[in-house]
């Protein structure tokens, strides 16, 4: 048995009904295929740029010299050839701070950012670490522009789970990014001691596809948050990616904007970023944050009564308006403390009476000019002037006259660096230095190099 409706108001009744499901059917696919990987992604990638990088490098022959003193000046200058290089970085702060690796733009002499969206810029690299392979570049936006960018959120480094789904982002031609999804397949297997170069050992360890191009990109979990940045893969196997983890890249960021760094004053305390606020992530015995009365582990509200709550406003406000003491809010045990900090001369504290109370050494910066004084070859390091008879280097062998190049393998850029080095350790402790002097016999000149373990008194 059939049933027709004449009247035309059923139809003009039902039409609506059928389309309403059929957008409720449309609507609920698009929910389905918006699945927690979509949404990730579509939160960070506004974050993530495409880095080209030109080097240039001057091509030189043997005969250059000769050649130019004989037909100058019709003599052409050296070749030079412009090597050009693609990777991935990300945006960790609106102010157009660009985190990446630094091996994307170590020696580059131009480096321009693009973003998906077209817009493109040239940048400076500002900081870097070779030993976590991280920089820092600084985007330079044209007078008149919107000078504020998209920014990723960071993860918690105690927050990795083994076996959770992790996204590798990048930008390797500016095209609108690229992403490969994964899993997490293995967190840092060892802590990285300090002044270690970080390596495989240290670093997270996924199955998401990571390409040259997408080197210095960002690997994000399900909630868009950045836990490393991508840096390598395995030659000799297939599928496995490595990451630099968000505990190394925020160690390298608190180095990168501390005071120390940004005025040579000595502060002593480093922050890291932890959900909207910012943490002391470490407190230097007896330095100035320490002797104030902070702690590792204080929450960070306030600094010269302004908020922070990542790196460069912390950095604005302890090192950037000049003051020597500056006025820290922290947040500890459920109530609010204010703590004035003194920050010190770096110079003034780690210099040659340090190294010479620890080691028993009077050393010297070995400068071009020293060197020539002197008839030494220049190869750097730090000339040793006197050794205190009976003392740790004395008994070590050591004489003056040496040169000091590393420390345990590790060249200082610095006097502050090598003094603070030594006064970091503890007593009783042994250092390696590499030593090199030269012995003069006649009209011949040789070179001799040799190690010395020194103990810390």
């Amino acid at each position: 048995m059939f049933m027709i409706f004449r009247s035309p108001k059923y139809f003009t009744f039902l039409v609506p009904i059928g389309l309403l499901a059929l957008g409720e059917i449309a609507a609920g696919a698009d929910n389905i295929r918006k699945t927690p990987v979509v949404q990730a992604v579509s939160k960070t990638l506004p974050s993530v740029v495409n880095i080209r990088t030109e080097t240039v490098v001057e091509v030189r022959d043997p005969f250059t010299e000769l050649f130019q003193d004989f037909w100058n000046p019709y003599y052409r200058q050296p070749r030079q050839d412009v090597r050009r290089s693609l990777g991935s970085g990300v945006v960790i702060h609106a102010e157009g701070y660009v985190l990446t690796n630094d091996h994307v733009v170590r020696r580059a002499t131009k480096i321009r950012v693009k973003f998906a969206d077209g817009r493109e810029f040239e940048a400076n690299r500002v900081a870097y670490d070779q030993r976590s392979d991280l920089a820092l570049l600084k985007i330079k936006v044209p007078k008149g522009l919107n000078n504020k960018f998209e920014t990723i959120n960071f993860g918690r480094d105690s927050d990795l789970l083994l076996g959770e789904t992790v996204i590798a982002l990048g930008n390797p031609f500016g095209l609108g990014g690229s992403v490969s999804q994964g899993i997490l397949s293995s967190r840092d297997r060892q802590a990285p001691r300090e002044r270690e170069i970080l390596d495989i050992e240290n670093w997270l360890q996924t199955d998401a596809a990571i390409n040259p191009g997408n080197s210095g990109g960002p690997l994000i979990n399900l909630n868009g948050e950045l836990i490393g940045i991508n840096v390598a893969v395995h030659r000799e196997g297939q599928g496995i990616g490595f990451a630099i983890p968000i505990a190394r890249v925020q160690e390298s960021l608190g180095e990168f904007f501390a005071p120390e760094q940004l005025r040579g004053l000595w502060f002593g305390a480093r922050v890291k970023i932890e959900g909207n606020s910012l943490r002391l992530s470490r407190v230097e015995p007896n330095s100035p944050a320490a002797k104030a009365g902070l702690r590792t582990g204080d929450k960070v509200v306030q600094v010269n009564e302004r908020d922070v709550t990542d790196f460069v406003d912390w950095a604005k406000e302890v090192s950037g308006r000049g003051l020597k003491t500056v006025r820290i809010k922290i947040f500890r045990g459920g109530r609010f403390l204010t703590v004035p900090v003194t920050l010190l001369a770096e110079e003034k504290v780690f210099n040659s009476e340090v190294i010479q109370e620890r080691l028993g050494i009077t050393v010297r910066t070995l400068t071009r000019n020293l060197a020539e004084q002197l008839g030494m070859s220049f190869y750097g390091g730090y000339l040793i002037t006197k050794v205190e008879k009976q003392s740790p280097a004395d008994r070590a062998g050591i004489e003056s006259g040496g040169v000091i190049q590393r420390i345990d393998g590790q060249q200082l850029e610095s006097l502050v660096a090598f003094a603070k080095d030594i006064l970091s350790r503890r007593t009783g402790d042994l250092v390696q230095l590499s030593l090199a002097w030269e012995i003069r016999r006649g009209a011949f000149l040789q070179r001799r190099s040799g190690e010395a373990k020194v103990k810390i008194r």
